[in-house]
């Protein structure tokens, strides 16, 4: 009896160890990428803010004065945070809309939807810059066919692209047009509604408006956030679109030696990972690079934090 209760514990204690062990071998590919791909570049991107690195040499350390540099001498940060933050609020929340809404429409179709979806979806597949360009042209205030249509049915003619009032509202056309990703997810969820509730509600008397709130949006709010959350890094990372909008407006797309306004017209289309290339890869400015790039890790880890909330509205208490 001794004898068994000395082997018990031990074997137990070792069981219990491979099986610790068999876990940690089956996680091993996820902490390696996790250690890698973000631990690392975070840790080394909020280290290198509080040094003087242009890349090349050692890097110095300065404490915080790339962090007073950026916040208070810089003189395209706050813009920037501002047209950033701007983009966040109206892109992401329009995308969504629009992408749910559109998907609920092609739900609704009986014939041809493979047509109608496939419509839809292609513009998602546009490369980016070929489809700001197109979006440039386009809106050209004075010879775009998008002004001349307004001006024939009596309407204003805006500047668009050229316009810093009009600016991002035609980049947010461009994120709207591109929506064929959340149509195809919205799609996937809405179908997956289970048929009996809404026939159900049907019975009750229920509307198409209260089979929407009560059934419709309670089964895809999961999706509704993912998208949400998914939008906002995205939005954060927006630099493409921007720039290429930019510089076809102020006519500097095809000469690189030329010098370009940042975020033409007048800073309204400047965003924060514009603002990382500039300092890091023109000016060399490493380590404000750096504190940008920090800058823009808590405004998404803010944002998602706020949509991953039990009471922001996306998901409902137990």
């Amino acid at each position: 009896m001794a004898l068994l209760s000395t082997v018990g514990p031990k074997a137990l204690r070792h069981k219990r160890r491979r099986d610790r062990i068999r876990t940690l071998a089956f996680l091993a590919p996820w902490l390696i990428g996790f250690a890698v791909f973000f631990a690392y570049p975070l840790l080394a991107t909020l280290y290198f803010s509080f040094t003087k690195y242009d890349g090349f040499t050692e890097p110095t350390f300065t404490g915080l004065k790339n962090w007073s540099y950026v916040l208070d001498k810089y003189p395209f940060f706050w813009p920037g945070l501002r047209n950033t933050l701007w983009l966040i609020v109206v892109m992401v929340s329009l995308r969504v809309i629009f992408g749910l809404g559109i998907g609920l429409l092609v739900t609704k179709i009986k014939t041809g939807v493979g047509f109608f979806r496939t419509v839809l979806y292609l513009p998602y597949l546009a490369p980016p810059v070929a489809a700001t360009m197109a979006f440039a042209f386009l809106l050209n205030p004075g010879t775009g066919p998008v002004n001349h249509l307004l001006g024939n049915l009596g309407l204003p003619q805006p500047g668009w692209f050229t316009d810093p009032s009009w600016s991002k509202p035609a980049l947010t056309m461009l994120a709207v047009w591109g929506i064929g990703d959340l149509m195809v997810i919205f799609m996937a969820a809405l179908l997956d509604v289970p048929r009996e509730q809404y026939e159900a509600a049907k019975l009750d008397g229920a509307g198409p408006w209260q089979q929407f709130r009560y059934i419709t949006f309670p089964n895809i709010t999961p999706i509704v956030l993912f998208a949400a959350v998914t939008g906002v890094i995205q939005t954060t990372q927006y630099y493409t679109q921007a720039i290429v909008a930019s510089k076809v407006a102020s006519g500097k797309i095809g000469s690189p030696g030329e010098p370009f306004e940042p975020g033409y017209p007048h800073g309204s289309t400047w965003t924060l990972p514009q603002m990382i290339y500039n300092l890091g890869f023109q000016r060399f400015d490493t380590g404000s690079a750096c504190v940008v790039a920090v800058i823009l890790f808590a405004i998404s880890m803010a944002f998602t934090a706020l949509l991953l909330r039990r009471k922001s509205g996306f998901l409902q208490e137990d």
